[in-house]
């Protein structure tokens, strides 16, 4: 069962309007992307890197099919995943699986910066996955906050959070 707080109820990140009542165009002004924060201070090996970005994108979107109650909405095809067409209305999260999976890694250099990045995410209802590493190959058996992924959003949204970061 997907379980999501109240706040990301209520955030509405439509740039579609549904094709079943006229639409089906995407709004000029929604380019979706994921945005992926690394942790630079760290400095993980590329594969670690990697492994880190690939929990958290994974994590995050998970999280969000739950959010919208579309957990369920896939077909598996011989080209990959395919998002069913269903009567729920567009959104940021379908737009970016059926028009393109933009994702953009960026750094911080401190977890002081990364929990700032998922505080500010959380109090405008938007979903980040905090990864935490357990520590067993890179940390000496600490747990070890690597990085972060918000959820598909519009460009303007995801550079309100994370514009100012420089690429990774």
């Amino acid at each position: 069962m997907c379980a999501v707080p109240a706040a990301v109820d209520s955030l509405s990140l439509l740039c579609y309007t549904n094709p079943k009542k006229g639409g089906g165009r995407m709004a000029d002004t929604c380019h979706p992307k994921m945005m992926i924060v690394m942790r630079r201070d760290l400095k993980m090996r590329k594969g670690k890197i990697a492994a880190q970005a690939g929990h958290a994108s994974v994590e995050v979107i998970l999280m969000a099919l739950c959010k919208e109650g579309r957990a369920g909405d896939f077909l598996l095809t011989p080209d990959g995943l395919l998002l069913t067409d269903s009567d729920k209305a567009e959104t940021t999260l379908s737009a970016w699986f059926r028009g393109g999976c933009a994702k953009i890694c960026v750094y911080v250099d401190s977890e002081e910066e990364l929990l700032e990045i998922a505080d500010k995410a959380s109090v405008r209802g938007i979903l980040a996955s905090v990864i935490t590493d357990a520590g067993m190959t890179e940390f000496h058996g600490i747990p070890t906050k690597t990085c972060l992924a918000l959820e598909p959003l519009p460009a303007e949204i995801a550079d309100e959070l994370t514009g100012a970061l420089p690429l990774y």
